[in-house]
């Protein structure tokens, strides 16, 4: 299996014809810090104790049956793109990305279910899906994990829970995260206060591709920020009720849209309609702005003939690595860039995309 058989489909955020339940949460993921026993975290162990931990912790996680018909690769054996590629669905962070021999990653064939080696920790475990359905994917990880660890002992202090390479993972390890769609709080100016709002409480938000990014595509990832002094299921129902109360805010600002501003409403679609259907040059993040209003257009039944899963999966192909993987070339800036155009200018076309008013 190659990273090229992956981009024939779409991710695991993705594995959706985007309906109510996807519109505003699009995708919720859980990860798992863990480390071994009496072993030196990653980037203080060397070369070779790495490869030694790596040989030791890969046919543990492939022997689950949670891992059935596992894929995985060595940092040491993709090429940038391929990483690239890997990093644009999620599946790894550009932590591991950066590293070489004795790192790797294993996921499920689905891609719902992966786990990073020798990245910060020993080990990131992690599960997401299209919803917010934060409970359903703990009730999965936390079986893995448990089996996991009757496999391989896990660092850990009566004190102060599982020890992590980095402070702010101590405790439960736990990072849970829901990614939402918000385009009609930003259209209405209203997206600044809520993400300070977020902020105050103890919550981190961050752009679509999570810590160090910026939003693009009116993507936000909303996750906890504390791990230590509160247990998995409070930190989740916590977060899966800040979440609802965000989907509430965003549909309470769509439908102040259509009522007392459709003309700006119709205007936002209808200027990105446009300049998708027009435009020889799109970079990465005017492309997915734009594509954002695309995708409000189409949930609030103003633009005709083509799907939220067929738009979120062109979103995904336009990436920077998946566009370069799929030209089978690496490709200058402005090459990758009129490539998304002309891409973007395709699509539409062929799904019979057009504007309702």
């Amino acid at each position: 299996m190659t990273v090229d058989d992956l981009i024939r489909r779409p991710g695991a955020w993705l594995l959706t014809d985007a309906g109510p339940d996807t519109e505003i949460a699009v995708s919720a993921r859980i990860r798992l810090a863990r480390n071994l026993r009496q072993a030196a975290f990653p980037s203080w162990a060397g070369e070779e104790e790495c490869v030694r931990i790596l040989n030791r912790l890969r046919p543990a996680v492939e022997s689950l049956p949670f891992l059935d018909g596992a894929w995985g690769w060595e940092m040491s054996e993709l090429d940038p793109v391929d990483r690239e590629i890997l990093c644009e669905r999620h599946l790894i962070s550009s932590e591991l990305a950066s590293r070489n021999r004795g790192s790797a990653v294993v996921l499920r064939s689905d891609e719902s279910l992966s786990v990073m080696i020798n990245e910060e920790d020993h080990l990131r475990l992690q599960v997401m899906r299209p919803g917010a359905n934060l409970m359903g994917l703990w009730e999965e990880i936390d079986a893995f994990d448990t089996a996991l660890s009757e496999l391989v002992p896990y660092a850990f202090s009566p004190e102060l829970g599982y020890l992590t390479a980095c402070p702010s993972n101590v405790g439960t390890g736990l990072r849970a995260s829901v990614m939402v769609h918000l385009p009609a709080l930003r259209l209405m100016r209203e997206v600044e206060p809520v993400v300070k709002g977020l902020n105050k409480i103890g919550l981190a938000v961050r752009g679509i591709g999570g810590e160090g990014t910026e939003a693009m595509g009116n993507m936000f990832q909303v996750s906890n920020q504390m791990t230590l002094g509160e247990g998995e299921i409070d930190l989740i129902r916590r977060l899966e009720a800040v979440v609802q109360e965000l989907t509430t805010h965003e549909r309470n600002a769509r439908a102040r849209l259509q009522e007392k501003h459709p003309a700006r409403l119709r205007d936002f679609v209808g200027r990105a309609f446009g300049i998708l259907m027009q435009a020889h040059i799109l970079n990465s993040q005017e492309a997915l702005d734009l594509l954002s209003a695309l995708r409000l257009g189409i949930e609030m039944d103003l633009v005709r003939s083509m799907g939220g899963g067929e738009l979120n999966r062109l979103m995904q192909s336009i990436l920077p690595g998946h566009l370069q993987r799929q030209a089978r070339r690496d490709l200058p800036v402005e090459d990758r860039d009129q490539l998304r155009a002309m891409m973007v200018r395709e699509r539409l076309k062929e799904a019979g995309a057009e504007p309702a008013f």
